[in-house]
């Protein structure tokens, strides 16, 4: 019988569910909430942060060796949503050019084709070059950056300091 999972384990497994539900959260209360229409790229950073949150809830429920694993996974589809992040805030910055189309919130849903089109040629037009919103010069996408990879890390780092202590 395995040894049980250890502290350090057991805080990963909690940071590896809850930060990327944390910024799915977030995400979601900018666009709901807020008025933020998200753009394409937007939308990448999202799904890697849906899989980790299903991952991650897969370690709670597996024995510890296959827990762990399913740890390190969720945290690196979390920093592959911080690497998205980087791409679409350089995009944001003019870094570098962007490499998707621009995003567009259109209701589809009118009678006739004369209302389909009205629907179109009065939607928002969503950019990806363009940050909807910043807080001292950091954009959402930047934020996202920052905090998945640097959760990511730190989910990796608590993993390892803890086997560390262990010897």
């Amino acid at each position: 019988m395995g040894r049980r999972a250890t502290r350090g384990e057991i805080r990963a497994r909690w940071i590896a569910l809850l930060l990327p539900a944390a910024l799915l959260g977030g995400a979601w209360g900018a666009q709901l909430i807020g008025g933020l229409y998200p753009c394409e790229m937007c939308h990448w950073q999202r799904w890697p942060h849906y899989a980790a949150v299903v991952v991650a809830l897969l370690a709670f429920l597996m024995p510890r060796r296959l827990s762990n694993a399913l740890v390190v996974v969720a945290a690196l589809l979390v920093a592959v949503s911080g690497v998205i992040g980087v791409a679409h805030a350089g995009v944001e910055y003019g870094w570098w050019q962007g490499f998707t189309a621009c995003t567009s919130t259109v209701d589809l849903s009118g009678a006739t084709a004369a209302d389909r089109l009205r629907s179109i040629l009065n939607a928002p037009l969503i950019r990806c070059d363009v940050a909807q919103w910043r807080l001292f010069g950091i954009s959402l996408a930047g934020y996202n950056a920052i905090l998945s990879l640097g959760g990511a890390l730190v989910i990796l780092m608590t993993m390892r300091t803890d086997r560390r202590t262990m010897r």
